[in-house]
């Protein structure tokens, strides 16, 4: 199964593709897509459905697992990556991506064992568990790999589905 992982921003839109087959993984590819600043937010927005149009058309994922939305502090920024999100959300919607939603808790928790780890536990864990030779930069592009890895870890009944058809 091919799994593209989402680390949902209006800035940087972190992304992961894994293949999991037979319980290991096999890294095809991550990145970033990067909105400039400057940009009128609608632009932006316009920008991440073109990149995740790409990266769909691309990789012709299985699945599609998107971190949620946690809102801090600052509203503005949850508005504006709620924003993007619906972006990411709509753009694996009309290509017929099944979708599945992930808490920060439960990646930490699939990833590293404990759902309050740090970043650079979740990072480290990543980097062993997909055989990279360094840690992936951005930080978002490894959050994506964990979420991607989440999914395959407790996705079990959907993996089990596609298996069996």
């Amino acid at each position: 199964m091919i799994i593209l992982g989402i680390d949902p921003g209006l800035a940087i839109v972190g992304w992961g593709v894994i293949e999991y087959r037979n319980s290991r993984f096999r890294t095809v590819a991550y990145g970033a897509l990067r909105t400039p600043a400057g940009m009128r937010t609608e632009e932006r927005l316009k920008a991440i459905f073109e990149g995740m149009t790409e990266l769909i058309d691309t990789y012709h994922p299985d699945a599609m697992a998107v971190e949620e939305l946690f809102f801090n502090t600052n509203i503005t920024t949850g508005i504006r990556v709620a924003e993007a999100r619906g972006v990411i959300l709509l753009s694996a919607e009309r290509a017929g991506i099944p979708i599945q939603e992930y808490t920060p808790l439960q990646v930490k928790q699939a990833v590293v064992g404990y759902g309050r780890a740090e970043k650079k536990q979740v990072i480290s864990m990543v980097t062993v568990l997909l055989g990279l030779k360094e840690p992936p930069k951005p930080d978002d592009t490894a959050d994506a790999l964990a979420i991607a890895i989440c999914h395959a870890h407790c996705g079990g009944s959907r993996l089990a589905d596609y298996y069996n058809k």
